[in-house]
């Protein structure tokens, strides 16, 4: 189980080709703050058919994309 299963599931669950979240909306949805250990744990994300397309600290938002199959 990864501490950010409950993102991915989210994401996956939204169904959008591209999804943006702000880090703020990620902690709630996660539980956890976003920290460097998610460039790592962002790989997990294919396995639910989406990928990170771009991690902004400026704005502190991500964005998702769907995976085309």
């Amino acid at each position: 189980m990864s501490k950010y299963d409950a993102l991915w599931n989210f994401v996956k669950e939204d169904g959008s080709p591209y999804l943006q979240l702000d880090f703020g909306e990620i902690q709630e949805i996660a539980g956890v703050p976003i920290d460097h250990s998610f460039l790592t744990y962002k790989k997990e994300l294919i396995a639910y058919g989406y990928e990170v397309e771009k991690i902004s600290r400026k704005e502190q938002t991500v964005l998702f994309r769907k995976r085309s199959e």
